[in-house]
């Protein structure tokens, strides 16, 4: 346990100092000038990540000595993506930053026996989907690019999907837990397909096909791809059946393909992505999101044209729209190049592997189910992003975990953090007990 110990805080430490180097990089880009204003910012980061490592160390002693740090590299670098991109935007992303500690450490003390959340089952479902409600009802719903995707509660815009998907996703892991078997031993094979009973599996479909409606209604198309995948992947570990996957994705195509006929933001978005340099090229409207997002990432080429060197707006207009939020990866690319980009992803990819093996190392389902569920949702929020700049699903307006510009993002990722984290305290403890 004290080699985890070690291991965590030293992983720490490589986090402040890319922090330091990145505004140093800013600082000596905007100005040609070294400031010992880095010192501090990287001073103060590896503070706060070090009052976060005693938190995790003294209630979670067991708990994966890796997660943290890797989330603490991405936070990092987001803000150092940002404050290139604007001072004032990087100021308000440290101070959900700093937020998102205090709701981290929160919920590792208020949860510790985390498993509670299963009595509340139906109590956490209808609060998810009341979260996707509100920004539909009027005078704090909030409509941004056609969708209604934010809440405004005077100065602070907040965005509800964000922590929904955490409450659906216990909510199906729980119930899994307690039916699992009754949906496979009931299952019934219709052309060599099994179907799994509508007695049993009637609630869940309720409660998720519900959320599922009511994200189309503020057509979050990019919370929806989340919700969809991870209800799939909590599913098929939760029954081992694949043919209950193979349907998902059957119906998923067809409604995908129904969306597309009468619904014009979805048919708009499919187009552009289809012909991003045809005749939907436009600054306003159309596919020049989608375009110049394509051509930043190869003009970035193998190494990039250097940090702070990405032309982000011309006389004031901006030739990389939502360069904070939807585009950031391609700033990424066109700064650091391809091997830049690889390196970004490769912490997400080692994130998400110890997510999946906390969920390996759970013994009671319950654990298992949370841990793949909420894994799951956090690497399918990284594909839907990157794979919308890259041109290899549409684009949808998601944002890059801990790197793009967004509170209700920062936030919600920290309690899917600490919710990782308990089950990883206790799997680990049980597994050396």
């Amino acid at each position: 346990m004290r080699s985890a110990r070690n291991r965590e805080l030293l992983a720490l430490v490589p986090a402040s100092l890319l922090l330091t180097a990145g505004f140093s990089a800013v600082f000596i880009e905007r100005d040609d000038v070294l400031s010992n204003v880095s010192l501090t910012y990287g001073a103060l980061f590896l503070g706060l990540c070090l009052a976060a490592h005693v938190v995790i160390r003294v209630t979670l002693p067991y708990a994966d000595p890796y997660l943290f740090p890797l989330f603490a590299v991405l936070a990092c670098f987001g803000i150092v993506m940002i404050y290139r991109i604007d001072d004032d935007l990087a100021r308000e992303q440290a101070q959900w930053f700093v937020i998102g500690l205090g709701l981290f450490a929160a919920t590792i003390v208020l949860l510790r026996d985390y498993r509670v959340l299963e009595r509340y089952r139906y109590t956490v479902a209808a609060v998810g989907i009341a979260l996707l409600l509100l920004p539909r009802l009027p005078g704090i719903g909030a409509q941004i690019n056609g969708a209604y995707l934010a809440v405004k509660a005077g100065p602070l815009t907040f965005q509800p999907a964000e922590f929904s998907k955490i409450a659906i996703i216990v909510f199906v892991a729980s119930y899994l837990r307690d039916t699992r078997q009754l949906l496979v031993i009931g299952a019934k094979s219709f052309a060599g397909i099994a179907i799994p009973p509508l007695k049993h599996f009637g609630p869940l479909l309720a409660v998720w096909g519900g959320a599922m409606a009511l994200l189309f209604v503020i057509q979050d198309v990019g919370s929806s791809l989340m919700f969809f995948g991870g209800f799939l992947a909590v599913l098929y570990v939760a029954t081992n059946r694949l043919s209950f996957v193979a349907i998902g994705l059957a119906l998923f195509g067809a409604g995908s393909w129904f969306l597309y006929q009468v619904r014009p933001t979805i048919t708009h978005r499919v187009d552009a992505w289809l012909h991003p340099f045809g005749p939907l090229y436009d600054q306003a409207a159309g596919s020049y999101q989608i375009a110049q997002s394509v051509f930043a990432q190869a003009d970035g080429g193998l190494f990039g044209r250097g940090f702070g060197q990405a032309i982000i707006a011309v006389n004031g207009q901006p030739l990389l729209p939502a360069a904070q939020t939807d585009l950031i990866y391609s700033v990424i690319v066109n700064e650091l190049g391809l091997v830049g980009a690889c390196a970004v992803l490769c912490t997400y990819l080692l994130a998400i592997e110890r997510g999946f093996k906390i969920a390996s190392l759970a013994r009671d389902s319950f654990s298992k189910l949370l841990a793949t569920g909420l894994t799951a949702v956090f690497a399918l929020q990284v594909f839907v992003i990157v794979g919308g700049v890259t041109r290899v699903i549409p684009l949808t307006g998601v944002t890059l975990p801990f790197i793009s510009y967004g509170g209700s993002s920062i936030l919600a990722n920290f309690v899917l953090l600490a919710l990782l984290l308990l089950v990883s305290d206790r799997a680990r403890r049980e597994a050396m007990t």
